[in-house]
């Protein structure tokens, strides 16, 4: 089995707590991660509101560079992934493959040409809005505007294409989410995404969203963030199992990830308070009678599909 966790808030949370990626006491590190055969890692640069507003570029720059030095330090255990061969190589040297993304497009400043550097530097996937607008698009907390892409957006889709990046519409508004399906020429994922007719929250997806995904070849993760998995906010894992079900049931098989959200999150669900935990979720899948076949789907193949299409 090989696991894709398409989201994570770990670096991000580290220079916070001056911890280190090796072992801490938030929710993924490396002997976590090397309790599994095969992991593949994505992980966030988050831009937050506060640095949105000013130095969006230079704080991405920041928190590359500390998963460089991460990397660095641990090289015989982690990896940096530019694309599918490299992964290939990654889990079979029993190392993790860690896949760089950018959480917040305010990031490119409005500027192809930051694009253009952050895929220099490994970037391979951006999720294009926060929870707010920036000059891509309008996120979902500004959604009552009906705002979708702006220009500058409709282009940077075209040139994640080009380039071969995964476009991310989590935390995008509706609006933003059906433009982007109308301009992309590629395969999209929403990283960290649930089903709203199980969880009516803003940042889940409807089943129109997850059918539009369906054809045109995207995943989503499951969040475990609990307000996106139940409604009063105690989730459990069977709460996060309704959510499976419930894609897996409208889409088939292709559409459903994993996208933890861990480290970015305040809280979890109980009995899935850590990446330690995956393999416990992965059990409870195969109690139901998921085949192994479909189970190894959900863990990382339907990501590792759409990451062979695209990078």
């Amino acid at each position: 089995m090989i696991i894709v966790d398409a989201h994570c808030d770990t670096i991000t949370t580290i220079m916070q707590t001056r911890e280190q990626l090796l072992e801490n006491k938030g929710h993924i590190d490396l002997k976590r991660l090397k309790q599994y055969d095969s992991f593949v890692q994505f992980f966030a640069a988050y831009i937050s509101p506060e640095h949105a507003k000013m130095g969006a570029l230079s704080r991405a720059i920041d928190i590359i560079d500390r998963l460089y030095r991460e990397i660095e330090i641990n090289e015989n255990d982690i990896m940096l992934c530019r694309n599918y061969k490299d992964i290939v190589t990654a889990t079979q040297s029993k190392r993790i493959a860690a896949v760089l993304t950018i959480e917040g497009g305010d990031a490119l400043e409005g500027k192809l040409s930051a694009l253009r550097i952050l895929y220099e530097l490994g970037v391979r996937a951006i999720t294009l809005t926060w929870n707010h607008r920036n000059q891509i698009a309008d996120g979902v907390a500004d959604a009552i505007t009906g705002g979708g892409l702006t220009p500058f957006g409709k282009e940077v889709i075209s040139e994640m294409n080009r380039l071969g990046m995964l476009v991310d519409v989590s935390h995008l508004s509706e609006a933003g989410f059906w433009d982007v399906i109308n301009t992309t020429k590629a395969p999209i994922i929403a990283s960290h995404s649930n089903a709203k007719k199980i969880c009516n929250h803003r940042r889940n997806l409807t089943d129109e969203q997850l059918l539009a995904l369906k054809k045109i070849g995207g995943v989503t993760g499951i969040n475990m963030y609990p307000d996106f998995v139940f409604s009063d906010g105690k989730a459990t894992m069977k709460h996060v199992l309704d959510h499976i079900e419930y894609i897996v049931a409208l889409t088939g098989e292709g559409t459903l990830g994993l996208g933890a959200d861990y480290d970015g999150i305040g809280e979890t669900p109980q009995g899935l308070e850590g990446v330690q935990c995956l393999k416990d979720l992965f059990n409870e899948l195969l109690k139901l009678n998921y085949s192994e076949t479909l189970v190894n789907k959900i863990a990382g193949e339907n990501f590792l599909r759409v990451i062979k299409s695209v990078l």
